[in-house]
């Protein structure tokens, strides 16, 4: 085989990716930061092409090759923040996890008071395809808010709404029950901006007191306790997210 017929490889910043690293876009600043070596020299591109036998070091320490995609379910409790280091020395989810688990990183977040399903993957690639609004998985949510919601609010809700500047799309809302000055919503939509759901529902005058997430897609969570991390079968992966390999 000529040199112009060796196959080039896979991506570095892809390889990262699937390694569980970073995502890709931060293994992309990675390797601009110079952290990212390759057989002993510094990558200084994305887009460099790695061998099954090369060796690629990020800060000095070896990166194994990619293990077979993998996905959990983990029931975050509120107090953590979904990060892998805080600034403001707040505990982390990942900090939590239980001992065992490979290293991890999260699909989409939730914020430090939120609680709930919160995926979890090995697979930089995996996470970012799972949180493109174009995959068309839906986000479902319990809610919590203080006071009364009217047919009107919900109706707003249904046909989207804009909140300091940003747009926000339709949001599907139901009330579940009433409890005093409490008013109890599941609520779903598909791509969850950065604290959609406490943003816009402030802006209608209903501050969220409590938000679970409930469902991710075909994921559940279930009786999953507080705290806990169960493996999602790789056979029921596959089925979900066709395309990965076995």
């Amino acid at each position: 085989m000529s040199e112009a017929e060796t196959p080039r490889g896979e991506r570095i910043a892809k390889f990262l990716s699937r390694a569980g690293i970073a995502s890709r876009r931060d293994a992309e600043a990675m390797i601009e930061a110079g952290r990212v070596r390759l057989n002993n020299e510094a990558v200084t591109h994305p887009a460099v092409f790695i061998k099954p036998d090369d060796l690629v070091t990020v800060d000095g320490k070896p990166v194994g090759a990619p293990d077979r995609t993998r996905l959990w379910r983990y029931h975050k409790p509120e107090g953590l923040v979904t990060t892998h280091k805080d600034p403001e020395g707040r505990p982390t989810v990942f900090e939590k996890l239980p001992p065992g688990l490979p290293r991890v990183i999260s699909v989409g977040r939730l914020d430090l008071t939120s609680e709930g399903l919160l995926l979890l993957t090995n697979d930089g690639g995996l996470a970012r395809k799972l949180e493109l609004p174009a995959t068309g998985w839906l986000r479902r949510y319990r809610v919590r808010v203080h006071g009364g919601v009217s047919p009107d609010k919900l109706k707003r809700l249904a046909l989207g709404l804009e909140v300091e500047g940003v747009r926000y799309g339709p949001i599907e809302a139901a009330i579940d029950s009433v409890q005093r000055s409490n008013t109890w919503l599941s609520m779903s939509l598909h791509e969850g901006k950065n604290r959609e759901i406490r943003r816009v529902m402030e802006a209608l005058g209903l501050p969220v007191t409590r938000l679970i997430r409930v469902a991710y897609g075909p994921f559940q969570l279930g009786t999953l306790p507080r705290g806990a991390v169960e493996e999602i079968n790789g056979k029921v992966l596959r089925e979900q997210v066709p395309g990965l390999s076995k």
